[in-house]
């Protein structure tokens, strides 16, 4: 392959992937890793990408808000999971769905469906299903985060157990045996009211998640209906949902 053809196809993977390691850049395209340095070393000097620690980047992304960031890490899993779970859902249904990268994914997978009713604390999922397909979307208020523009706090909280709807959609930072955690308590003390308010209460997770202990219990198995993710989980987690009788959706 020339060096020129290797360019674009560097620059083309980190557009997908975002921050990608050397290593891994190098088994993608079948070349040596002497090969691929030298391929990035004309490419950091002419400003396309930026050398990290055994790592390549593009510019914009080096200086991308957090929630940013995060929305590229395990990107292809969380639009395979988004896809599937937006296969389950119909016109007209209506959905609550707390802010998360996954969830994320999941409001631009709806955007070919007509007529829904959303409740969201996320502005970014807001923005993405208001104004469109005849669409009724309600946001809970309070002070935006800077890191992900979403409203927390008692006053989302209230706003949000007004409501009925058919879908309660929650992505998470941990999964266990124990359940479903998060690293953040007012985000999991919003999640755990999300859920109760849905004839359905769906997590939605990639794998990267699973195993990892979080700092705050969100609920139990037994308080959903499902978990959607994009491998099976450990045999101790799929176990624990087994006997809760929470189903388990694979993209």
């Amino acid at each position: 392959m020339a060096p020129s053809k290797r360019h674009r196809d560097i620059l083309r993977l980190l557009e997908r992937d975002g921050t990608v390691a050397v290593a891994e850049l190098a088994r993608k395209l079948n070349v040596s890793l002497e090969t691929i340095r030298r391929d990035i070393k004309p490419l950091a000097g002419n400003g396309s990408v930026i050398k990290l620690h055994g790592a390549v980047s593009l510019p914009s992304i080096v200086g991308e808000a957090p929630f940013e960031k995060r929305m590229r890490e395990n990107s292809g899993a969380k639009r395979a999971i988004a896809a599937a779970v937006a296969a389950t859902i119909r016109d007209g249904d209506s959905i609550m769905m707390d802010t998360g990268t996954t969830t994320s994914f999941l409001a631009r997978e709806l955007l070919g469906h007509r007529r829904l009713t959303l409740v969201t604390n996320s502005s970014d999922i807001a923005r993405t299903l208001a104004t469109v397909n005849d669409n009724k979307v309600y946001m809970a208020g309070g002070e935006l985060r800077s890191d992900n523009g979403a409203a927390f706090g008692t006053t989302a909280i209230e706003f949000v157990s007004r409501f009925a709807v058919t879908h309660a959609v929650i992505s998470t930072g941990a999964v266990n045996a124990g359940g479903i955690m998060d690293f953040d308590l007012e985000e999991a003390e919003f999640a755990r009211m999300v859920l109760t308010r849905g004839k359905r209460a769906l997590v939605v997770t990639d794998h990267s998640k699973f195993g990892r202990d979080g700092l705050v219990r969100v609920s139990g198995f037994d308080a959903i209906t499902a978990l959607a993710t994009d491998k099976a989980p450990p045999p101790d987690i799929a176990e624990a949902l087994s006997a809760a009788g929470a189903e388990l959706l694979l993209a």
